[in-house]
């Protein structure tokens, strides 16, 4: 099994071929070892939605473990719904349609599909594009540059050093490492592990950047992987 037979995989319904195939470009730049197939447009190249490119793309995306598919208009979605109607009942038991605008929604997904999230998860990150910058951890008060201790939290502060931000890629690296470790981190008050949440900081080159996590082993390890993260440029200085 290759590291895409592990995850969740992403069917893109668009009434465009052309939406449908951007969006799983973008979404491939953040999870490179997801499967993410294209589904737009009709069987003739019009504008419009196929229930056979649909089904196709549901077989091709699913490696066992589970598909959602994100559609662009209300139109994309009957016709998804018909698609899963003549799946077999084991397949369709992991088959779920997001409720998630298509582009924010397949980002937050593609990175939860990447870090191992179940297809609960999944549905719940693509989810948070309905709420924009979604954060379900509580704030961080700002800190003094350097490791700090303070109200039962571990921190650091420090300063972005990316010439174009945290934008999409590195934001993403950025998620993706905060879910390997099991103590909760935010970035600036926000959920490390929203990616849509991170992005919307709109942190820019020269920002003040905090850290936190509670004071545990694992607190710690955490904050300083995020931040030796950010230190490093994320491999763009």
């Amino acid at each position: 099994m290759g590291e895409s037979d592990l995850r969740v995989g992403l069917v893109i319904v668009s009434h465009s071929a052309k939406i449908a195939e951007g969006v799983v470009e973008l979404a491939t730049q953040m999870a490179p070892d997801t499967r993410i197939v294209a589904a737009g447009g009709t069987d003739d190249g019009r504008i419009g939605t196929s229930f056979d490119l649909i089904s196709e793309a549901i077989t091709r995306a699913d490696a066992g473990v589970g598909v959602a598919i994100l559609c662009d208009l209300g139109s994309a979605i009957l016709t998804a719904e018909t698609a899963l109607d003549f799946l077999d009942d084991e397949i369709r038991s992991r088959v779920a349609i997001a409720d998630a605008p298509v582009v924010e929604g397949a980002v937050a997904a593609a990175v939860a599909a990447q870090t191992g999230g179940d297809l609960a998860a999944v549905l719940d990150a693509a989810a948070t594009a309905n709420t924009g910058a979604a954060s379900d951890a509580p704030s961080t008060p700002e800190t003094a540059p350097g490791a700090t201790v303070e109200g039962g939290d571990y921190s650091r502060t420090l300063e972005l050093v990316n010439k174009d931000g945290l934008h999409a890629r590195p934001a993403a690296d950025l998620v993706k490492l905060a879910a390997t470790f099991d103590a909760p981190v935010t970035v600036n008050g926000t959920n490390a592990r929203s990616l849509l949440g991170i992005m919307a900081l709109g942190l820019t080159r020269g920002t003040a950047v905090t850290i936190a996590a509670p004071d545990t082993p694992d607190g710690r390890t955490a904050v300083d992987g995020v931040a030796d993260l950010i230190e490093s440029g994320f491999g763009e200085v």
